[in-house]
């Protein structure tokens, strides 16, 4: 047992069998009433063996709140993955952790995901390998090269700790109601109108955060302390602390195909986006203003200059529309946290980074609302997405939201 799972390993390795020396990728996967994980498993199975030795954990999980129902669903869960063994011989070894009647305290897809990645950092640890973990989800599928394309990138990219793999949701097809892939196409619209707005104000950790779609080295995932606990926005947060170790990058080479099916598990998300699609009564759906983000972008440009002059002292701080912004500064003990950032800052470059560890995604997400709540109500996605295109330059006249995401996905892949 080494000293990451001593001191925050949720319980001891489950897995018996001594992993082989070439072990360089685990794929984790959480398994929560999911009827679908067999279609993930040959998703997995179909796609080209890297060079190294592969595993994937499956996590079949549920709270000993759960209902008699859910308990049963993964009891089949678990007895599908064991027929299926029977009869395929994939290239990687398919472990199932029984993670039943788990805290209902913390029973949720962040410790499920924790159990998995954990175990993952036992079985690296058994042959002194500083190997990938890789977090997939149940209802997912991936491309071909999915695993080639990890590969190849970790051994690229020496010194990232982790990598967002890019992601697109079935937009069109049979499987799903015409409802469906248009929820589906506004909500990947909202995600990645985000992350432009993001990379639009200069802010450093402009990254995709989705589960089913992140790659960490061990060591990083051991050095920041593990996946959390969290029953929604695990991806969020765990990844963020992975960004902040620097270095951070995209896979863009493959791509993860997450499934755009309603659900009620989680409070936000995918499942719960799409649900509440179906039951509103209206067809528009909204978005943050753009001026948030020329906001924000024109505080990053003034940042520099504040590791030796006062906010007060900028154009900002005198301006009526950065009123909301200084508000929100404010009541953030701003002023009490720039001076203990500059007293522990030796140069520019440690300065900006000290300032953003303070000024996290997190907290961007909250200004964003602030700034939502007191100045800028909501607009309608596809203006402010187009809007945001023409900005960041990449706009060519799309004429639907299907077309306009098609752009955002062009786009996103070639400049990252």
């Amino acid at each position: 047992m080494n000293h990451y799972l001593e001191k925050f390993g949720f319980q001891p390795p489950q897995i018996d069998l001594k992993p082989n020396s070439n072990l360089g990728l685990i794929v984790v996967i959480p398994c929560f009433d999911e009827p679908n994980i067999i279609d993930a498993i040959n998703s997995l199975a179909t796609a080209t063996p890297p060079n190294c030795q592969t595993e994937v954990i499956v996590v079949i999980n549920h709270g000993v709140h759960q209902s008699v129902k859910i308990k049963n669903h993964n009891q089949k869960s678990a007895l599908a993955i064991a027929e299926w063994q029977k009869l395929n011989k994939p290239f990687f070894h398919l472990h199932v952790i029984r993670a039943f009647d788990l805290p209902k305290k913390h029973a949720g897809v962040g410790l499920a995901r924790k159990i998995g990645m954990d175990e993952a950092v036992a079985r690296f640890h058994m042959v002194n390998r500083d190997g990938v973990i890789v977090c997939f989800d149940a209802d997912a599928t991936c491309d071909q090269n999915y695993f080639m394309a990890i590969e190849n990138h970790f051994n690229d990219h020496l010194k990232t700790p982790g990598a967002a793999i890019k992601f697109e949701h079935p937009i069109a097809g049979l499987d799903f109601d015409d409802d469906i892939y248009e929820g589906i196409i506004n909500y990947e619209l909202f995600l990645r109108y985000y992350n432009q707005g993001l990379k639009y104000a200069n802010l450093p950790y402009a990254f995709h955060t989705v589960g089913s779609s992140m790659a960490v080295r061990s060591s990083a995932y051991q050095e920041q302390g593990g996946m959390n606990k969290r029953k929604a926005g695990e991806d969020f947060y765990f990844l963020h602390k992975i960004i902040a170790l620097g270095h951070f990058t995209e896979i863009n080479t493959t791509t993860v195909r997450p499934s755009p099916r309603t659900s009620d598990r989680v409070p936000f998300g995918t499942g719960k986006a799409i649900t509440d699609w179906i039951q509103n009564s209206t067809n528009e759906y909204l978005t943050y203003d753009f001026r948030i983000w020329e906001i924000i972008k024109d505080f990053c440009a003034i940042i520099p200059q504040l590791q030796q002059s006062d906010l007060k002292g900028t154009t900002l701080y005198k301006t009526a529309k950065y009123k909301c912004l200084i508000d929100f500064l404010e009541q953030n003990n701003f002023h009490l946290n720039l001076e203990e950032i500059r007293t522990n800052s030796t140069s520019e470059p440690a300065f900006l980074k000290r300032f953003f560890v303070w000024f996290n995604a997190f907290r961007i997400l909250k200004l964003v609302h602030f700034l939502r709540d007191e100045q800028f109500p909501n607009q309608p996605l596809v203006e402010q997405a187009k809007l945001m295109a023409i900005k960041r330059g990449f706009y060519r006249a799309e004429i639907n939201n299907k077309d306009l995401l098609i752009a955002y996905r062009t786009f996103e892949a070639k400049k990252n």
